[in-house]
């Protein structure tokens, strides 16, 4: 994706926070947020298969570099290879289970 896709998906964002009526600004963004999940685990995947071709299995570059480039932080290379994914996925700190409420 050019900048110039990145700026104009910017704009239609920040349009949509625009909307002067309430209701139809959070329709609007209930919409957007809907529609973006649905692209966040495959948009991640991708990210993710990226990752591991640019280590390399060691090969290649290092975390350091490889988030450098594109653009992520350190921390989301890092989990790529703990197994955890995405931020997106992590677990919530500081949840008791029903079970431990008991």
């Amino acid at each position: 994706m050019s900048d110039e896709e990145v700026r104009r998906v910017t704009e239609a964002v920040e349009a949509v926070e625009q909307i002067a009526d309430r209701e139809e600004r959070v329709r609007a963004k209930s919409q957007v947020m809907a529609a973006q999940a649905e692209r966040n685990k495959t948009w991640s995947q991708e990210r993710d298969e990226l990752i591991r071709e640019l280590w390399d299995g060691g090969e290649g570059l290092s975390y350091r570099q490889i988030a450098a480039r594109l653009g992520v932080k350190l921390a989301t290379v890092q989990a790529v290879f703990r197994g955890k994914g995405s931020g997106t996925t992590r677990p919530k700190v500081g949840k008791k289970s029903e079970a431990q409420d008991g």
